[in-house]
């Protein structure tokens, strides 16, 4: 459904009906930003959760079209200093995630041989590769990394047995060769922690679109995006999330690794990135696909996420580097860090709060940008010519 729906949002992106759609090269995908909110509305809770899940995804999706009509008018809340944050958050939040699944995946952690060397090697070599490609390949196999690397690192599994060709097989004969979206698979809920958690970070996916936006134009194109591009790319962000939503997929949103790629080739062409969303829909459209992706193990995965989600890091890091790092700035960068990153490490902290306040508190992203977007709001720019000195190799004090 991911697969399928990513596909059709793409095209809604690339093709346009109306207002919605910017009508350039903007590939769609599942959004990992979404992912913080997601595990603590699902953890533990199984299949019943789903519902209330997707729910907030139809929601947040709704209200993240909306946001399309002032997304405009809103961008001067949401300086370098507070994307950049957001951004890194995500990373930060993300980063554990990729070091369980090298280590045998979550529900390993118990077990004897989550942390194996044998585990870890599947890793090792997904990252090894992927870094001597990107540092040492050009064209197609730099962009490719990642990919390659992932398929190195599954005929590495398969060499050493930790992936049997009879589960392969198994594996993709039980799944279909061709099946429908079932709407409401997962039943339909609508849960307040849910909704909140995703209505927020849909005004975080948002701004996203609008860096996204901006940089395949500039890089495309040599010019600034239009307003009109700028909206309706978020109208599609948002609808295509909804739609998403009603059969089991997960929100979408515009990919940056394609502004990359629009650079280096210099093919601003939206035909070609419709091909892809075709492409996109028919290995949605084939279960057969999902259950080949299903066999690569664990590992091997674990270490592509380990590189992309150290990347997300990077990039907010790279963001903050236009910042003016004075004390006032240090200051909201700090509170806002020390809270939100102290929250991912301790959930218990705030155990006894309601459940919704709970849910969305220890996500860590969301207090962070919270706390970010409001003291930037109410600080005053100017506290004094000792507080807003410009801050050069860190902290600085009078000697």
């Amino acid at each position: 459904m991911s697969m399928l729906f990513a596909g059709i949002a793409t095209l809604i992106q690339t093709i346009g009906f109306g207002p919605v759609g910017a009508r350039l090269p903007i590939v769609q995908g599942t959004s990992f930003a979404f992912i913080p909110i997601m595990i603590p509305l699902v953890a533990g809770k199984g299949v019943d959760a789903m519902a209330a899940l997707f729910g907030g995804v139809l929601i947040g999706g709704l209200f993240h079209a909306i946001l399309g009509l002032f997304i405009g008018r809103i961008r001067f809340a949401l300086p370098p200093l507070v994307t950049g944050l957001v951004v890194m958050m995500i990373g930060l939040a993300l980063v554990k995630v990729g070091i369980q699944y090298s280590a045998g995946g979550i529900p390993a952690i118990d077990k004897p041989e989550y942390g194996s060397l044998l585990n870890w090697s599947a890793a090792l070599v997904v990252i090894f590769v992927t870094l001597g490609l990107k540092f040492y390949a050009r064209g197609m196999l730099a962009v490719s990394a990642v990919v390659i690397g992932i398929l190195v690192g599954y005929i590495y599994a398969l060499m050493v047995g930790m992936v049997s060709f009879d589960a392969i097989g198994t594996s993709v004969s039980r799944a279909s060769a061709f099946a429908l979206p079932l709407p409401f698979k997962y039943g339909f809920e609508f849960s307040l922690a849910a909704i909140i958690g995703f209505c927020l970070m849909s005004f975080v996916s948002a701004v996203e679109t609008v860096g996204d936006v901006s940089g395949i134009t500039k890089g495309g194109a040599g010019r600034e995006a239009t307003d009109k591009e700028i909206e309706g790319a978020t109208y599609a962000d948002g609808i295509g999330s909804a739609v998403s939503g009603i059969f089991g997929g997960l929100p979408n949103t515009s990919f940056s690794q394609n502004i990359g790629l629009i650079a280096m080739t210099g093919v601003m062409s939206r035909h070609v990135v419709t091909i892809g969303a075709l492409f996109l829909i028919l290995c949605g459209l084939i279960p057969k696909v999902g259950a080949i992706i299903r066999t690569i193990p664990i590992e091997v995965l674990g270490g592509g996420v380990v590189v992309m989600f150290g990347m997300v890091v990077a990039a907010g890091v790279s963001m903050l580097s236009d910042v003016k790092w004075n004390h006032r700035n240090m200051v909201i960068f700090a509170i806002a860090l020390a809270v939100g990153f102290g929250l991912q490490l301790d959930p218990k902290a705030v155990q006894y709060l309601p459940d919704t306040i709970r849910i969305l508190m220890t996500s860590g992203l969301l207090p962070a940008a919270v706390i970010a977007i409001v003291l930037n709001l109410v600080l005053p720019e100017e506290l004094s010519d000792e507080a807003t000195e410009e801050v050069s190799g860190g902290m600085s004090g009078k000697e």
